[in-house]
């Protein structure tokens, strides 16, 4: 007979070029045997790293893991701009980066980090009018995104490249990104190549970390995605001492907890995890009230 109490828990893939983040889930969903997965955040085929992945009840949380900043190595291409802001897309210019600077390359940067206004990638999963950007861009419609504020708290330049293969001279530029939720590294390739006036793109980009999440945590390779071994799990305990700030709630309370009622507890954060013991009960916010009220009731 099945179990009746299903494992639930997070796994942290790193995830592999060319999978798509719902090849990632289709496979999870194989190797441990149950339909309840989802993913917190999509990378593109072409990224590669941290990819969180939750099982069954994990699953409600996935949201608000998909919130937390985030950190990526990437590669930027200067002197050519694509389609979709990356080598995946066809160039649709190509004026080189002769002249260009590696300090001038580090000046502009400085203009991409704290709170900016980005316009998200045309080609990006946001829905315009119901339908996903990308679909629209693919079916050739011009899609014209409205920007949005995100935050760069990091933005570092590694290395810069000269490239000379081709018939054009380019510059590749290695850097560090820590970012908010929502910040597009394709969109900050494109900018940073417009401001340097010459067309940029990214042609590699990396997920390090995710919130408390990092490539340290990895339960899942793409050796393991390949193979039939069942990932560890972190369990949802865990998943939420990272992820959250906690509370210690006593018998009383978690019955409370059950049932879905409001607690006489002051929260130190919204969302707070409440934990009773080892198990991961509940997500609670402070009400208008004075008193915690329910997000997501897991126990």
């Amino acid at each position: 007979m099945p179990d009746p109490t299903p494992a639930s828990g997070l796994v942290v893939v790193d995830k592999p070029q060319g999978w798509t983040s719902h090849q990632v889930v289709g496979r999870v969903r194989r190797l441990l045997g149950t339909r309840k997965v989802g993913h917190a955040g999509t990378l593109d085929p072409m990224a590669t790293g941290v990819l969180l992945v939750g099982v069954n009840r994990a699953t409600r949380l996935l949201g608000h893991l998909a919130g937390h900043d985030k950190s990526y190595t990437a590669t930027i291409r200067l002197g050519q701009a694509t389609v979709t802001d990356d080598a995946e897309g066809e160039v649709t210019s190509a004026v080189g980066a002769a002249g260009i600077t590696g300090s001038a390359v580090r000046e502009a940067v400085v203009g991409f980090t704290g709170p900016i206004s980005q316009k998200p990638s045309a080609v990006s999963a946001i829905k315009v009018d119901g339908k996903r950007a990308y679909a629209l861009v693919r079916a050739g419609e011009e899609v014209d995104l409205a920007a949005r504020q995100v935050t760069v708290t990091r933005f570092d330049v590694l290395e810069v490249r000269a490239d000379t293969t081709g018939a054009l001279p380019l510059l590749d530029v290695d850097v560090v990104v820590d970012c908010s939720s929502g910040t597009y590294i394709r969109a900050l390739a494109r900018d940073l190549g417009n401001q340097l006036g010459c067309g940029g793109h990214l042609t590699a980009l990396r997920r390090t970390r995710v919130g408390g999440f990092d490539l340290d945590l990895v339960a899942l390779d793409a050796a393991g995605l390949a193979g039939e071994e069942p990932p560890q799990l972190l369990g949802m305990a865990q998943v939420a001492r990272r992820a959250f700030q906690v509370a210690e709630v006593d018998a009383a309370q978690a019955a409370d907890i059950g049932f879905g009622r409001s607690l006489d507890l002051t929260l130190p954060a919204d969302p707070t995890a409440l934990l009773f013991g080892e198990q991961l009960l509940a997500l609670y916010r402070p009400g208008a009230d004075g008193r915690a009220v329910p997000v997501a009731v897991l126990g």
